[in-house]
């Protein structure tokens, strides 16, 4: 099967390749280091000529709605139309559990991407999943005020990259199906407890008082809006057993 992967490169895009590769598949990646810019669409129609399945892995660092809405209206409309013209017959979209729930800041752009994939012409599936296990380091790099690092209030199910990279490839695999079925973590945990864990485990010290983001998406983060629902799938690696097999320093 021919693969395109639109940020191939990103977190999630280098698993994804790789467990699509690993069972046999060609892969293409979507970057521009390949002479492909999937916001602009320049190198787009080659790039997916006589491709099967496009699994669109891309994301944006931004807290701002309005960037994050722009970002996927356009890359999304890019992918779609180059598909259309190019034959694609499935189109596999990477979404976040509780974007209808929650369509703030991040959020909003992804609620407007699947929007999009699901009026669009080409048969597709899309899978929701919940933060991944590495968003504890992320957000401690983005909650800093000069020296100072904050833990964020959320409730959240952290689920590992790898697994969701190996549902996305079987999603790709298999027929488009619309809204997959959401993939979470085993268990719930505290953003704030694993912040702090992280930082413990990379030997980073200091005070790091816990803080609730103001707004509707910070309520969302606490209120549980974020989790998944009863009927979601659940892999099987915790935070815990993630931090385990991370470097220390």
């Amino acid at each position: 099967m021919e693969i395109a992967v639109a940020g191939g490169t990103g977190i999630i895009g280098t698993e994804v390749v790789r467990v699509a590769q690993q069972r046999g598949h060609r892969v293409r990646v979507l970057t521009r280091g390949n002479r492909v810019d999937v916001r602009s669409g320049s190198g787009l129609d080659a790039a997916l000529e006589g491709t099967d399945v496009v699994v669109d892995a891309l994301s944006v660092v931004t807290q701002s709605a309005r960037t994050s809405t722009d970002f996927f209206t356009a890359t999304t409309a890019k992918l779609l139309a180059a598909g259309q013209r190019a034959g694609v017959g499935h189109h596999v979209a990477l979404s976040i559990v509780g974007v209808d729930r929650a369509p703030h800041a991040y959020y909003a752009g992804k609620l407007a991407q699947e929007q999009a994939v699901q009026s669009g012409q080409t048969p597709w599936t899309i899978l929701r999943a919940t933060q991944f296990h590495d968003f504890a380091a992320q957000m401690h790099r983005r909650a800093a005020v000069g020296p100072l690092h904050l833990a964020v209030r959320m409730r959240t199910q952290p689920v590992s990259v790898i697994e969701v990279a190996q549902r996305l490839v079987d999603l790709a695999e298999a027929a488009p199906a619309g809204r997959a079925r959401d993939l979470a973590g085993p268990r719930e945990e505290d953003l704030v407890e694993m912040m702090r864990s992280w930082a413990r485990h990379t030997g980073l010290t200091g005070w790091m008082p816990a803080i609730a983001l103001p707004g509707a998406f910070g309520r969302a983060m606490r209120d549980g809006s974020l989790l998944p629902d009863d009927d979601a799938d659940r892999g099987t690696v915790t935070f815990s057993d993630w931090l385990t097999s991370q470097p220390q320093r």
